[in-house]
This record gives C-alpha cells, sequence and structure tokens, in this order.
C-alpha cells in the first residue's frame, strides 16, 4: 500500500469533490496546512502517485479523478506560507457504504465495520521528515470523529515489503489486525487499524 504509508487502488472518471469540507489546518511546530483535494491539484497528485508505484497502484490523472468522488476524505497537506503551492502530498479515505471494489476495503468492511479505511496516503519525497504524514492523518482522524467511525484501517505492502511505512504506521500507533493476500497471491499486506477516541 503506500509510499511514506500507503494503502490501496482506484478506477476512472466523475467529478472531484468529496462531501465534508476540511478547513485549512495548520500544524505550525511543521509549516504545514491540510485542505480538501481540488480538481486543480489533480495532475501534480496523480504524478505523485504513479512515482510511488509499487508502493501504491498506478492511477494517472483519470483514475484520480474517478475515485475522489467515492471518498469520504480526499486531502492535501501542503506549506502554510504558500497555500497556493504545489501539494506536498495527499490522502484518500472510505467511509463504509462506499461502491469501491478493493480486496482490502472489503476485508475491512467485514472485519473492522464502523472504520474510516485509508486507500492511499503519498508524501512527496523531498517532503519526508516534515510531518506531512502525521499532519494528513490527524485530519483524517477527525474526519472519521465528525462521521461516528471508531477507528482509522488501512494496509501496508508486506510483499513486496514496504518496510519504512509499517515502522511508520507503528509510530503513529496502528496495530496488525490481519494479513491478506490480494491480486491473485501477487501482493500480500498486513492490515492496520488505530483507534480514535470519539466524544462524548
Amino acid at each position: 500500500m503506500r509510499d511514506l504509508s500507503t494503502p490501496g487502488s482506484g478506477e476512472p472518471g466523475g467529478a472531484v469533490s468529496p462531501g465534508t469540507r476540511t478547513p485549512a489546518t495548520p500544524d505550525h511546530a511543521a509549516g504545514l496546512a491540510v485542505r480538501d483535494l481540488h480538481d486543480g491539484d489533480l495532475a501534480v497528485l496523480a504524478a505523485l502517485n504513479d512515482a510511488a508505484v509499487p508502493a501504491v497502484n498506478a492511477l494517472g490523472p483519470a483514475g484520480l479523478a474517478a475515485h475522489v468522488p467515492t471518498c469520504a476524505a480526499a486531502l492535501v497537506v501542503h506549506d502554510a506560507g504558500a497555500p497556493g503551492g504545489p501539494p506536498l502530498g495527499f490522502l484518500l479515505a472510505l467511509a463504509p457504504g462506499a461502491d469501491y471494489a478493493s480486496e482490502n476495503y472489503r476485508w475491512f468492511a467485514e472485519h473492522a465495520p464502523g472504520s474510516l479505511y485509508v486507500d492511499r496516503i503519498v508524501v512527496a519525497p523531498h517532503a519526508h521528515g516534515r510531518g506531512a504524514g502525521r499532519a494528513l492523518y490527524a485530519a483524517a482522524e477527525q474526519h472519521a470523529r465528525r462521521l461516528g467511525l471508531s477507528a482509522l484501517t488501512c494496509e501496508v505492502n508486506l510483499d513486496p515489503p514496504n518496510p519504512a511505512s509499517s515502522a511508520f504506521h507503528a509510530r503513529l500507533g496502528f496495530r496488525r489486525i490481519g494479513v491478506l493476500d490480494t491480486k491473485g497471491g501477487a501482493v500480500r499486506v498486513e492490515l492496520l487499524s488505530r483507534a480514535v477516541a470519539l466524544g462524548g
């Protein structure tokens, strides 16, 4: 699944605007902010995504544009001081009940219902180490909380291996809840979950 962290798969064609709006939320320590993905981001993000293969599957601009409308959260991280600057990374996540054919998403729907599934998170190599992945996950957790979902879930490749992503997710408190062979046995993933604290 991911670049520094990266889940899933995607399909073609469609508009770009997930339902819940995310205000730009700065992380002043890192000089980063997170906002909703816009149509104008697609070309840059598709190139970022496809450069991260095999940690994620290739989508291209059309595939990314088709996939975004199925997502409950489609988020971009950028430099807080340059809101119009190029995105440093992005995260796509799906809520329960989405029309999505991913084997990993179906596994979580059966074994971890009530979770927000992070299909992919990709951060540009030059932005690694700045807290971009953490900022995206913090924003995804806010979405999960607003939706009343009790966990964030995702998968990371074991074969082909992605040890940097496994270590990153472990540092963020994700724990393994399963292992799955996908794509006819060509890929093995570890299935991860992290609890979301819901307000009383």
